[in-house]
């Protein structure tokens, strides 16, 4: 099995808390209302949320760790419609720190799991990153457009 690891970084207006709020523990309500072409419905079965809609019929996230104090989660895609390209998991940290502006920086490290010698498209990479950018960017619009929901 092999292993290969990206990492990003996005900042904003927001403050960590709001933002860890919204974008985490909130996104079983907030993403369906914000981007319902994407994301259907999100349900939480045993602290495993599954995402429906976008490109996949069904998506299941393994929750790993969760610190609500430091701001960080740590999940695992385990299930999707297609594993596409060898994938055999994808695991993905996430870290919001406070920015010198009074906003955040969020910080993500995503790791694809491949079975056996297989190679990650660059393709799919790219594209995990725009949409993961445009749900971002999304959930920013939608705390800074709502200040007292968060």
């Amino acid at each position: 099995m092999g292993v290969f690891t990206y990492e990003d970084e996005v900042t904003c207006s927001i403050p960590p808390a709001k933002m860890f709020k919204a974008a985490i523990l909130d996104s079983d309500n907030l993403i369906p209302k914000i981007m319902p072409q994407a994301i259907k419905c999100v349900e939480i079965l045993r602290r495993r949320p599954i995402h429906i809609g976008s490109k996949f019929r069904s998506m299941t996230h393994r929750v790993d760790a969760i610190d609500k104090e430091n701001f960080t989660i740590s999940y695992t895609v385990i299930d999707r419609d297609v594993m596409s390209g060898g994938i055999e998991s994808i695991s993905h940290e996430l870290k919001v720190v406070a920015s010198p502006d009074g906003g955040c920086i969020y910080k993500k490290t995503r790791k694809n799991h491949t079975k056996d010698d297989a190679q990650v498209c660059e393709e799919h990479i790219k594209g995990g990153k725009e949409k993961g950018l445009a749900l971002f960017k999304a959930i920013e619009a939608y705390v800074s457009a709502h200040p007292d929901e968060y």
